[in-house]
């Protein structure tokens, strides 16, 4: 993706969480030379990369398949293993009207998927075999705002503004925004985009970049390359 398209969605994404009563933190404001100059000060902020996260799946085509997303706040694998400490994560998320988040699971986390504000949130449902692959016969259960709700295989499950959805490991779920752009709260265990994504198809979860001008906040994905 070129760079000036990544600021536009950003200014767009931000646009879009102010109109529905959600404020970033201040270090989503940050210009890239902010972030490196407080980059000791931050340095749980740029281990657990909270921040900016937008991608096409290495696609090249956003608008068909992509996501945007903000990490609030990520806990760490070792405090989850040890079963105390910062155990949790939370996100923001835009999924935009047929906009394709694709087939997937996770390993470790566990997940509140919540409709804030838009449209409807469709999450096309599958489950696992003996070995944790996606099952295209097998149903499942999940707890829809805290009420059990048994899905069969392909079911799409529709969320209008303030349902939600939880989903474990082993849940193999799609999703996007139909009639429109949807704002999505996501609450869950410690998050590890790098290793905890196994998709259906071998797709990439991060985008690669064209630097065809100059970023105005850095991805999380940038990170180790702007602030080594």
């Amino acid at each position: 993706m070129k760079r000036s398209r990544i600021n536009e969605i950003m200014a767009h994404a931000d646009e879009m969480i102010r109109h529905y009563g959600f404020t970033l933190p201040p270090f989503a404001y940050w210009t890239p030379s902010e972030l490196k100059e407080r980059s000791a000060q931050a340095k749980h902020l740029i281990d657990a990369r909270c921040g900016w996260d937008i991608t096409d799946y290495g696609d090249g085509d956003f608008d068909k398949m992509g996501l945007f997303l903000f990490t609030l706040r990520n806990g760490r694998l070792d405090d989850l293993q040890r079963g105390s400490g910062m155990c949790y994560a939370e996100k923001l998320l835009i999924s935009r009207q047929d906009q394709l988040s694709p087939m997937h699971t996770h390993v470790i986390k566990a997940e509140d998927i919540i409709n804030r504000g838009g449209a409807t949130l469709v999450i096309e449902l599958y489950g696992s075999d003996d070995n944790g692959n996606i099952a295209w016969d097998l149903g499942g259960t999940v707890y829809c705002d805290g009420i059990e709700r048994d899905f069969a295989p392909g079911e799409k499950i529709k969320l209008a503004p303030g349902e939600s959805v939880t989903l474990v490991p082993g849940d193999w779920h799609a999703f996007w925004g139909e009639g429109g752009d949807v704002l999505i709260g996501e609450v869950s265990t410690v998050n590890d985009d790098e290793i905890d994504n196994i998709f259906v198809d071998p797709i990439g979860r991060f985008t690669s970049v064209e630097e065809d001008v100059e970023p105005t906040h850095l991805l999380v994905s940038d990170y180790e390359k702007w602030l080594s």
